[in-house]
């Protein structure tokens, strides 16, 4: 069976935009499950989106993620219901809370309650898709004059994937999403956390298989195994001691907080690069995999053995003609 591979595009940095154009055509041709395009402190993820419903045709496009604070709901109902139309149905809506340091030092927004935001964001994302009147009495929104979106949307829903790491925002992903998109989970114990979603799945009276859940490590295939590695430990190291406190409460919670404690006593000690030369090749390992063709594959059979539906791949292919397809057609398998 054809595993449901996935490629992302990248928030931040120097872009060429007809390489991008270029590459996402490619995979697309090759048979990709989806292109998921980032949104963080770097380049919004619609126009990146646009671009790629205009020059792909079969693989479906996401947002990884777009938070629930920076946009209405409503508003994002407007950009995925546009997409929606512009790909002919292909979009996932990605969506998640981010953290405080971004919604509250990058765009302004008091972050709590995440939970209780998400829970309202998705009903009237929801809601506006389905074409029903507007009329919603939430806790943090009250919506009374029965808006409609001003154009008929191509699909009366639009999967919904959520990002959620802590034991209630889980449960309400199993509860309300379309898809799961774990984040920090080490290969040893993603089955288990897998079967436990698939359980809560099945105890809120839906099929456990209706909700796909995306691998959430990463599989770099790359000859420039040290620089790659380099990089997703600079990541990892940057979300432990950085980006507050869910991701190293994450880790910890698998076993990994005397690494964690590592990782930020050397990034107060010594900076960024102290702090990713701190990340202990066991945890990096177990986090993603980064290698060649054959360790990649069997890196993506253990993902799918665990239960993981989509993998996250990312392809360094060189300069030889063709190879970034046929590389992405071994993968997929």
């Amino acid at each position: 069976m054809a595993r449901k591979i996935t490629i992302g595009i990248n928030w931040q940095g120097k872009l060429d935009f007809k390489a991008l154009i270029e590459r996402a055509k490619i995979a697309d041709q090759a048979g990709v499950h989806s292109i998921w395009v980032a949104e963080a402190w770097g380049r919004d993820a619609f126009t990146l989106l646009t671009l790629l419903a205009e020059h792909t045709a079969h693989a479906r496009l996401a947002t990884s993620i777009v938070n629930v604070y920076s946009r209405t709901p409503a508003a994002l109902a407007q950009h995925f219901g546009t997409l929606d139309e512009l790909s002919e149905g292909r979009m996932i809506a990605g969506l998640g809370t981010s953290g405080p340091h971004v919604i509250e030092h990058f765009h302004g927004v008091k972050f709590d309650p995440p939970l209780t935001r998400m829970r309202e964001y998705v009903e009237i994302f929801n809601l506006l898709m389905a074409g029903a009147p507007l009329n919603y009495n939430g806790k943090i929104f009250k919506l009374a004059r029965g808006f409609t979106l001003r154009f008929e949307p191509v699909r009366k829903h639009i999967p919904v994937y959520i990002a959620s790491l802590n034991r209630k925002s889980v449960q309400f992903t199993a509860q309300a999403a379309d898809g799961w998109m774990p984040v920090m989970i080490p290969l040893a114990a993603l089955k288990g956390a897998i079967d436990d979603f698939r359980g809560m799945v099945r105890g809120g009276g839906r099929d456990p298989e209706a909700v796909a859940v995306k691998a959430p490590g990463w599989v770099h295939v790359t000859a420039d195994v040290a620089r790659a590695r380099s990089a997703q430990a600079g990541t990892l190291a940057f979300y432990a001691a950085r980006m507050g406190t869910f991701y190293a409460d994450q880790l910890t919670r698998f076993g990994f907080g005397d690494e964690v404690k590592a990782i930020k006593e050397a990034w107060s000690a010594g900076g960024a690069m102290a702090a990713t030369q701190a990340v202990a090749p066991r945890l990096l390992g177990e986090i993603g995999y980064v290698g060649d063709l054959s360790g990649a594959v069997d890196r993506l059979k253990a993902q799918a053995a665990a239960g993981a539906d989509l993998h996250p791949v990312e392809v360094d292919a060189g300069s030889a003609p063709g190879a970034f397809a046929r590389t992405l057609e071994a993968l997929i398998g």
